[in-house]
Formats: structure tokens, C-alpha cells, sequence
């Protein structure tokens, strides 16, 4: 089920989201509109794009395997998208004995502009990252989702996704059996 597909469900998918976006925008503030949620679809095709380069050689996800955006356009888009928002710096230290910590300043005051470039700056952080090298694409059947692998034999995003993947080998392993006994004299 795509979480983006309504404007009801790219809210809950944005509030699911808020510990992460917390020093961007306070997602408390924003109402989605149809023009914010084809926004992150959008900036979501871009991004599955870039997913399906940086997993390559291996298979993208089967949802990007029909169409993808081309990967200087992904790349274009992510990088405009990012771009709508000018950021600075900031450098807090609280006190002796305290870590700084870097954080970013916006003066944008469009909450929808401020969401839409925190995903692709993360998107960017992420794909700039040593992280990407775990990326895959799920294997199991009906699944398109990307997952970073925590251990080296990982294949799915989740568990259900690998109970499904078994099944569907079991299924398909019995019907082997049932064809080659229907053919034996």
C-alpha cells in the first residue's frame, strides 16, 4: 500500500516521520494539500531513481525496474528540490564539558518548502554517505522496498517480507512436485 497515494495518508506518513525531521520543521504545522503530497511523490521518484542506481549491479526494486527517472534527472530534481531552501549553519555549545553541535538555520517560513528540501537533504546526507554501500532492494515477492542491510546475509526489508519470500519458494517447489507426479507414469 503506498503511504503517499492520499493527502490523509502523506500526513500520517509525515507525522510518522516527525522524530527525524524535528530540527527542520515542526510537523505539528503542516497541512497537506494535493500540490504538497505530488511535491513528495515527486522527490520520492527521484530518490527511488538514485536507490536503483546506488544498489546497481544487483536488481532495483521490482516498482523501479518498469520506469524509472532517468538518473540525471533524479539527480537534477533532488538537487533543486534541496536548494529551495537556503540554510546556514549554526554552531551550538552549550558549556565546558559539552560536545558542540551543528545544526542548520533556515529563514524560510513555508513549512511545505521546508519538508519537501529536509527530505531531499536527507536523501542527499544519505546517498553521500557510507551507508549506501548497505543498500538493497527486498526480494520478496510484491515488496518495493529499499532497506539498508544490518548483517550480511539480509535479504529483506522485514520480517513479514521473509516469511513471504519462504512461502512463496515452498509454494513454488510443491507445484514443481505436483507437476513432475502428474507426469510420471
Amino acid at each position: 500500500m503506498d503511504d503517499l497515494a492520499t493527502t490523509h495518508g502523506t500526513t500520517r506518513w509525515i507525522q510518522a516521520q516527525a522524530d527525524h525531521l524535528t530540527d527542520a520543521v515542526s510537523v505539528g504545522g503542516i497541512t497537506v494539500d494535493e500540490g504538497l503530497r505530488i511535491e513528495i511523490t515527486e522527490l520520492r521518484r527521484a530518490v527511488r531513481a538514485l536507490f536503483a542506481r546506488a544498489v546497481d549491479p544487483a536488481p532495483p526494486s521490482s516498482a523501479d525496474a518498469r520506469r524509472p527517472m532517468p538518473a540525471n534527472q533524479a539527480l537534477a530534481h533532488l538537487n533543486t528540490v534541496a536548494a529551495r531552501e537556503p540554510v546556514v549553519p549554526q554552531l551550538n555549545w552549550p558549556g565546558q564539558g559539552t560536545p558542540p553541535v551543528a545544526r542548520l538555520l533556515s529563514a524560510e517560513s513555508d513549512p511545505h518548502t521546508r519538508l519537501v528540501a529536509a527530505l531531499a537533504r536527507a536523501a542527499i546526507e544519505f546517498l553521500s554517505s557510507p551507508q549506501r554501500e548497505q543498500l538493497r532492494a527486498c526480494t520478496a515477492p510484491r515488496c518495493v522496498r529499499y532497506f539498508v542491510r544490518s548483517h550480511g546475509r539480509q535479504e529483506w526489508c522485514k520480517p513479514s517480507c521473509g516469511n513471504r519470500a519462504r512461502a512463496a519458494r515452498h509454494y513454488q517447489r510443491q507445484r514443481l512436485v505436483a507437476s513432475d507426479d502428474s507426469t510420471t507414469p
